[in-house]
């Protein structure tokens, strides 16, 4: 009896289930030469197989018809995934050919979709956009910052839980929105959902597995592993942190594992920072091979702009003037520096006196970084080292006479001795009348240092303190919340930006400095300004200011950055849209306007 031919070419996953491994047989050298060279990326095992990326590989499936011989073995599960990337895809162009098809669910049959488990309230623009999710096989959610993009999600989930579609949902998010992930996992169903973060590995039992992107390649084999395990939806959360798609580390993980889900949702109000190039990294997670080419084809020669109406019917967007939000203004707070501290201010500019002199050399060395311009408007103790980096500036109470014999710099040392930081006098100020009133109050300044000062210094308000460095900031947020003698949190944008809902018990927030990053302005304003508010509720904004100082560059570059910013996150399609995370990389959020607003500030104060 003839044994069965070998097969020519062999197709199969690889142990991750990331990758497609091609196996050619003996005797097949110069054909199989001719199909890999058509991945370029592929890593080459022999002269016989190779290892193909995945979403390369799905990409690149047309280069399999250069292969002379029909008899192809491939894997079976290999086989479904392919056969179900080509009928999504499929899908996908259906909707681009015909935009204005009736969906498969609208609006009003939402509810009806979630089952009986579901009891969360869903706004009119949250129904339209899970009516328009449901009716795509898979799809993108780019509405702005704080229009529940996390409650729609689970919405999505549930539908397709529902159905017998997906049984678990995995979330890729950055650790600032566990919180939202956690809380709303509960807070939408009658029997809260298993939601975990993970740790080492997946856990048992668990509905929803949250992990951070910093943790996906080296978890790469355990999470393929968990989403083959039942039939999952992967969802990726602020998705644009992985806009470089395959070239990045987080795009390449995200691309292996998409695949695997039976269903794929992304959410990001921000999907294309840099350009096209991004919304098509993104739409290449949500179609595997094939999204590239549909952002390609939709741009063909054009902008953004024409790429986004284009592709209008495969993502969902909710504006800013849709979340119908009560209005609000920052208003700007301006107090006047103590003598010592302007005469230390100008020495960092470059505006001697007599005094300063003395010591010009250490002035000029502390005042070349922007950064510590911002400290020197607050305090300029800030800008010496204490016992450790973030130790809490010690004011004297009641202040010493300032000696006229010192030296400015030798002043400068002790400065906390002889003079009170006017920002944090003013904060303190506001702190203690809205206690009286029984508000909380939200601090926010860009440093660390300031902030275990304020500590000290707001102590008769019990303040709950979250930075980059606080070990137990779930018990933090916790205590403001919920216990009615914390009157004060005190926090960074950088740390507390995004991903936490402070809006129902807190809805006065104090700037005592800010930087050029209108983005990261924008998301800590949505901590107490966001969906949910209740009607005629009153959100007070205070930026402390100090006039003659990088204050005023910085109040004037923000209002430019923000109006216009506020032109794009009221625009329905995806035009220009900045990143509000990740902005220029220049200090503290600088683009080459702020440089030349900032070296004329600098150059005002120089005496000629």
């Amino acid at each position: 009896m003839t044994a069965p031919a070998e097969p020519s070419l062999r197709i199969a996953s690889d142990v991750t289930r990331t990758r497609a491994v091609l196996r050619a047989a003996q005797g097949r050298e110069g054909d199989f030469a001719k199909l890999a060279a058509r991945f370029p990326a592929a890593g080459q095992r022999s002269l016989l197989s190779v290892e193909v990326d995945l979403d390369d590989f799905l990409t690149g499936l047309e280069a399999l018809t250069v292969w002379p011989s029909p008899d192809v073995e491939w894997e079976e599960e290999l086989a479904a995934l392919v056969g179900s990337v080509l009928d999504d895809a499929e899908r996908a162009e259906q909707w681009l050919e015909h935009p204005d098809a009736v969906p498969a669910v609208t609006p009003d049959t939402v509810l009806d979709q979630l089952g009986p488990e579901w009891s969360a309230d869903l706004t009119d623009f949250q129904r339209r956009d899970i009516a328009r999710l449901l009716s795509l096989q898979h799809g993108a959610n780019f509405s702005v910052p704080g229009a529940g993009k996390t409650r729609v999600g689970l919405a999505v989930f549930a539908a397709m839980r529902e159905r017998g579609d997906v049984g678990r949902l995995l979330v890729v998010s950055p650790k600032s929105a566990y919180e939202s992930w956690t809380f709303e996992s509960a807070a939408c169903f009658k029997e809260p959902l298993a939601a975990r973060v993970m740790e080492r590995m997946p856990g048992p039992g668990t509905d929803v597995l949250i992990v951070n992107y910093e943790r996906l390649d080296r978890s790469l084999a355990a999470l393929a592993t968990w989403l083959r395990g039942a039939p999952s939806m992967i969802i990726l959360d602020e998705a644009h942190r992985m806009k470089l798609g395959a070239r990045g580390i987080y795009g390449s993980a995200c691309m292996a594992l998409g695949p695997l889900a039976r269903r794929r949702l992304i959410l990001t109000g921000t999907p294309a920072p840099n350009g096209a190039r991004d919304l098509e990294n993104l739409l290449s997670f949500v179609w595997p091979g094939h999204g590239r080419r549909v952002v390609t084809n939709a741009v063909s020669g054009g902008d953004l702009a024409h790429a986004s109406t284009v592709l209008r019917p495969l993502f969902t967007r909710t504006t800013k003037n849709e979340l119908g939000l009560p209005p609000f203004e920052t208003r700007i707070r301006y107090v006047a520096l103590p003598p010592l501290h302007r005469e230390v201010y100008d020495a960092l500019v470059g505006r001697y006196t007599a005094r300063a002199e003395a010591g010009r050399e250490d002035f000029d060395a502390l005042g070349k970084a922007m950064l510590r311009l911002l400290m020197a408007a607050t305090s300029p103790a800030l800008l010496m080292e204490g016992e450790s980096r973030y130790a809490p500036l010690d004011y004297r109470v009641p202040p010493l006479e300032v000696p006229q014999t010192d030296s400015l710099y030798s002043l400068l040392k002790q400065l906390p001795d002889y003079e009170f930081s006017p920002k944090y006098k003013e904060a303190l100020s506001i702190v203690a009348e809205n206690a009286a009133l029984g508000r909380k109050t939200l601090v926010w300044t860009t440093f660390v240092r300031s902030i275990t000062t304020m500590e000290r210094l707001f102590s008769a308000y019990q303040p709950a303190v979250v930075h980059g460095g606080t070990p137990d900031r779930e018990e933090q947020l916790k205590r403001f919340r919920e216990d009615p003698d914390c009157h004060v949190l005190l926090s960074n944008p950088a740390t507390l930006g995004e991903g936490i809902s402070l809006h129902h018990v807190c809805h006065d927030a104090v700037y005592v400095d800010r930087d050029f990053m209108a983005g990261r302005f924008l998301q800590s304003l949505d901590r107490i300004h966001r969906l949910g508010l209740a009607p005629g509720t009153e959100t007070r904004v205070t930026a402390l200011a100090v006039e003659g100082t990088i204050d005023e560059v910085v109040a004037l570059r923000l209002k430019e950055k923000l109006e216009f910013m506020g032109r794009i996150l009221d625009d329905p399609s995806v035009q220009q849209l900045a990143d509000l995370q990740e902005e220029p990389s220049l200090a503290a959020g600088m683009d080459m306007a702020d440089v030349r607003a900032l070296l004329r500030h600098i150059d005002s104060h120089v005496v000629r």
